[in-house]
């Protein structure tokens, strides 16, 4: 009888100790899985986010920004005669649109050889609208929305030619503009004003 107390009380000695090691490495599985999560987490938030910091234009673009031929038009630098400048740079989710837009003003001789330069240039051109206007078009290709608009309407007045200097449909016949890359120009030369845009997605 006392020999079958003590080898059960063994037993459940035994049980007890594998129950704790067990809790102990499932917390601390636990642990290590949260903080990867919560880590994780925070990383894709700061590669999601949108840069709109007009300093870190060179980095974005000589470094960043992976596809060089669809920025080749932008300037190397914000000029110094540049007023009022605005970028932002969204690289996008994994699926998602990357979007580079640079905005400013100039005197007005400068924004008018712009103007004609790209003119000439464009392959498309559009008055005023954005993207799903232009897109919807006959004939019509995607291009970009305001995005460095101080507003909330990201929709380029009348006053604003855009200039699509290239579109390029990689989608499928069943699904096209599925995939693609668009880049150009938009020049308001009422307001000496120009903005930079490149998409693809």
């Amino acid at each position: 009888m006392k020999q079958y107390i003590s080898t059960r009380s063994l037993a459940d000695r035994l049980l007890v100790q594998i129950f704790t090691i067990s809790l102990l490495f499932l917390g601390t599985a636990g642990i290590i899985a949260g903080g990867f999560l919560v880590r994780e987490s925070f990383s894709k938030n700061s590669e999601t986010q949108a840069i709109t910091n007009t300093k870190r234009y060179r980095e974005i673009r000589y470094q960043t920004w992976l596809n060089p031929e669809i920025i080749k038009h932008f300037p190397q630098s914000i000029p110094t005669d540049a007023q009022e400048a605005k970028m932002i740079y969204s690289p996008g989710l994994i699926k998602g649109s990357k979007v580079l837009q640079l905005r400013y003003k100039l005197p007005s001789n400068k924004i008018e050889k712009l103007l004609l330069d790209y003119q000439k240039a464009a392959k498309y051109k559009y008055v005023g609208g954005n993207t799903n206007d232009h897109a919807n078009q006959p004939q019509g290709v995607p291009t970009t929305f305001f995005y460095t608009n101080e507003s909330q309407e990201q929709t380029f007045p009348l006053t604003y030619q855009i200039l699509v200097l290239n579109a390029r449909d990689r989608g499928t016949p069943d699904f096209k503009w599925q995939h693609g890359d668009s880049y150009g120009v938009a020049i308001d030369k009422f307001n000496s004003e120009i903005v930079y845009w490149a998409e693809q997605w």
